[in-house]
This record gives C-alpha cells, sequence and structure tokens, in this order.
C-alpha cells in the first residue's frame, strides 16, 4: 500500500505588480532558446544519406521492373518498398532542411530531430 507523505503546501507569494499584466513583464515571450538556431549537421547528413539511398533503390526497382537489369519480379518489389522506406523519411528531413536555410516562414531547423 502507498504511504500517505506529510506535504505541507504555502501559497504562493503574490505578485508586485498591483494586479497590471504586461507582456514585456512575462519571460515567455522574451526567451528565444538557442536551440532554433542550431543547425543539426548529423541529422541533416543521415537525411541526404536517406534519400540518395532510396533514390538509388527505387530506380534499380524501375530497371528490374523494365527487364534492363537482370532479376525476378520479386527482387524488384523488394527494391521498391525498401527504396520508398527510405526516400519518404529522407525527402521530409531534406526539404524541411531546405526551407529552413532558405528562411522559409514556418520552417526552423529545430523541427528536425538532432542525434
Amino acid at each position: 500500500m502507498a504511504t500517505r507523505r506529510n506535504a505541507r503546501y504555502s501559497p504562493l507569494p503574490g505578485d508586485d505588480t498591483d494586479g497590471r499584466y504586461t507582456e514585456e513583464d512575462d519571460l515567455r515571450f522574451r526567451y528565444v532558446p538557442k536551440s532554433f538556431d542550431r543547425v543539426p549537421w548529423k541529422s541533416i547528413a543521415l537525411a541526404l544519406f536517406l534519400l540518395s539511398l532510396g533514390s538509388l533503390l527505387l530506380f534499380l526497382s524501375f530497371f528490374v521492373f523494365t527487364g534492363h537489369m537482370g532479376g525476378e519480379q520479386n527482387q524488384a518489389y523488394g527494391f521498391l518498398i525498401l527504396g520508398f522506406l527510405s526516400f519518404l523519411p529522407g525527402f521530409y528531413e531534406t526539404r524541411i532542411a531546405y526551407y529552413s536555410w532558405r528562411g522559409a516562414q514556418g520552417f526552423r531547423f529545430s523541427s528536425i530531430p538532432n542525434y
């Protein structure tokens, strides 16, 4: 059974603004984290690698499907699935990095996960 802890709470001290609220006093509106400015180079390199690997696998599946390259249809479907699985996240993160670099509205480097 859980034990009860004896926590004594006290009321918070009153505000010194006498009931007046201004946005300049609130730190939430002045705080800009430095993580918005950092460029995640490892994540961008991984995204470019996934983009190029996915493109290569999609081209290989196209060549196997059209008969320009030897192989069975099952191999082409495997290349196609692996190509999509690596191309889509690579394209998505590369697009975010490109628009962030260009300074487009709504895109920041902080949207890319940092590894």
